[in-house]
């Protein structure tokens, strides 16, 4: 077996990943032809990544003019614990109320903690001049070093701090 073959997350294992992570990098294609790469923030469910943005966002505009879209999740600061997702496919925007409230009621959850009714203000903000992207994918490649049995490696390099603040 390829050392690649042994990394490759099932499709669950790729669901609780992408369920438990928090940020992404989106890619779509710029005018130029150039690759443009945002951070974001996203939804994940009915296996699709959703996205809420301005219906106006660089991001958008490029979807409007090629649809062609890819999404990254990576995890881990060693070796021995990198893993990730990365989704390609076709990027489609919506403007859809109902399906604008559903992703926003998502993202708010995801990354603010349970919504009630007396947050309806910041959910109202939310979705303010926002429209949808559902990511339609059609490549799946993911990597989970955890798989390879490698001894835990220690964390090291100039960017370790980065990771673990100063030392003391």
């Amino acid at each position: 077996m390829k050392q690649r073959d042994a990394v490759v997350m099932s499709a669950e294992e790729v669901d609780a990943f992408l369920t438990a992570q928090r940020n992404a990098t989106v890619g779509t294609l710029g005018p130029q032809g150039r690759i443009h790469l945002v951070g974001m923030w996203y939804a994940w469910f009915d296996g699709h990544v959703w996205l809420e943005t301005k219906p106006k966002s660089q991001k958008v505009v490029n979807l409007r003019r090629d649809p062609r879209m890819s999404f990254l999740v990576e995890a881990g600061h060693t070796y021995d614990q990198l893993r990730g997702v990365a989704l390609e496919g076709e990027g489609v925007v919506i403007d859809d109320a109902d399906l604008l409230e559903r992703v926003c009621l998502a993202v708010f959850e995801r990354y603010q903690g349970p919504y009630t009714d007396d947050l309806r203000p910041f959910l109202e903000v939310m979705m303010h001049n926002r429209v949808v992207v559902r990511l339609d994918v059609a490549r799946t490649r993911s990597w989970d070093h955890r798989k390879l049995g490698l001894p835990p490696m220690d964390l090291g390099g100039s960017t370790a701090t980065s990771v673990t603040g100063p030392s003391a």
